[in-house]
């Protein structure tokens, strides 16, 4: 690896050297079929012509313009697209280069908001356990994925955080999915009174936890109830779909699902698709005006915000999923998906729960089935299920911690929207085989 930082020093990782359509090539030649978009990213596949065509077009007018001093076309067009498709009174996108520093805006910006409003002791922000919001120390503290967490916990800003919606471990046996729903929203209005109702600024959640759960929706209600609770107390909802956003779980916006709308929202991931770094944070008429008409700065920014490359890659590809009817085909593929899924492994005595929304499924891994109890963290289940896929040639998300931040495994898929009947069996086959080796 020469001089390059690798992730996993212990295990330096191969090298890739050429991609296309649903496969990527390493330098042996060998080929990979990409099940999860590498982190849910790589929604239209590799070497797309039309995304490399319009990056190619852009860098050659304009690579670069710093948004203190220019606006781009790229990024006014991009902007009108998503607020055009946005749900709700969503209005105003602001440009990021990721999931992570999208949500830090994110809570920079409900701060901010609040203390325009002349509500300067609305501080707290409200999260829940088993969430993922990123990896810089703000959006870190908002996660609730303990492993990721316990290192950094000394210097965390200190964040409030509630039971996840996650059936399958939590539900009672005597309780209807809606009443666990209710009762696990509930931990959301019992939190904003603990703390006092005019101090809280924020709730943030993924409409469909991702990599810390593994594709986990709420149950039906549960986020109705949860917007209730907000609207009040005065607290803004902010929805984290830099993951599952942009088409993947079979909606352009993950909320349409749910029948609400917050007041921001974050995107990253997709709406790249690979081709560019490059995240947004969207928020509501009221929050924008209420700054315009105040300070008339929002107090935040980063040199390569609003990017006129990485938003001319951004606009070809939502312009793709639009104008190639994507949504609809992973609501589609993703029920093929699925349905082969639970055909091979949906009485595997280790697989528990197979889950998810669109093409973003979850596998839950568990050492009995009838009890749901999970595998001893020792065992390392995760870490071994992704070296049996990648030497089969699938390229699938693992992960440990499921249940808790330790113990509990699942594994994440969220192939491109582009996958053929064909895929879906390699897909099926190869990870059969790798559960095979490691189970």
């Amino acid at each position: 690896m020469g001089h390059v930082f690798p992730r996993q020093i212990g295990a330096p990782p191969h090298k890739a050297v050429g991609g296309e359509g649903c496969y990527l090539f390493d330098e042996s030649g060998k080929r990979y079929l990409d099940g999860s978009g590498g982190a849910a990213v790589s929604c239209l596949g590799h070497s797309d012509p039309q995304i490399v065509a319009a990056v190619q077009r852009q860098v050659g007018e304009l690579a670069f313009a710093h948004t203190g001093f220019f606006t781009s076309e790229p990024a006014e067009r991009l902007a009108d697209v998503l607020i055009q498709h946005a749900p709700g009174d969503l209005d105003r996108v602001y440009f990021v280069s990721g999931g992570s520093e999208a949500n830090e805006a994110a809570l920079k910006l409900a701060r901010q908001y609040h203390l325009e409003r002349g509500e300067p002791q609305r501080r707290h922000l409200i999260a829940r356990r088993q969430s993922y919001h990123g990896n810089t120390l703000g959006a870190l503290a908002a996660g609730g994925n303990q492993w990721r967490r316990a290192q950094f916990e000394p210097i965390l800003i200190d964040v409030s955080h509630i039971s996840p919606c996650y059936e399958y471990a939590e539900k009672g046996d005597n309780e209807s999915p809606f009443d666990y729903g209710q009762r696990v929203a509930q931990e959301l209005e019992d939190e904003i009174l603990r703390l006092g109702p005019d101090t809280v600024m924020a709730f943030i959640a993924e409409p469909v936890v991702g990599a810390t759960l593994g594709a986990v929706p709420a149950v039906e209600g549960y986020f109705k109830r949860i917007r209730e609770i907000c609207d009040q107390y005065g607290v803004l909802l902010i929805l984290d779909e830099v993951m599952c956003g942009m088409g993947r779980t079979g909606h352009l916006f993950a909320c349409e699902a749910d029948g609400i709308a917050p007041d921001i929202l974050t995107i990253a991931k997709g709406l790249g698709a690979g081709y560019q770094p490059i995240g947004a944070m969207l928020c509501s008429r009221q929050i924008y005006d209420t700054i315009a008409h105040g300070s008339g700065f929002f107090q935040h920014g980063h040199t390569y915000i609003g990017h006129p490359v990485a938003c001319a890659a951004g606009l070809a590809v939502v312009e793709a999923i639009l104008e190639r009817d994507l949504v609809p085909r992973v609501r589609e593929m993703g029920a093929k998906l699925e349905s082969t899924l639970r055909a091979a492994l949906g009485e595997h005595p280790h697989v528990g729960d197979i889950r998810g929304r669109g093409l973003f499924l979850g596998l839950e891994l568990v050492a009995d089935r009838p009890s749901k109890a999970p595998f001893d963290p020792a065992q390392a289940i995760a870490a071994r299920l992704k070296d049996a896929a990648f030497e089969a040639g699938l390229i699938c998300y693992p992960m440990r911690g499921t249940r808790d931040g330790r113990e509990g495994d699942h594994v994440l898929l969220a192939p491109p929207f582009i996958i053929e009947d064909s895929h879906v069996d390699e897909i099926t086959d190869k990870l059969t085989r790798a559960l095979h080796t490691v189970l």
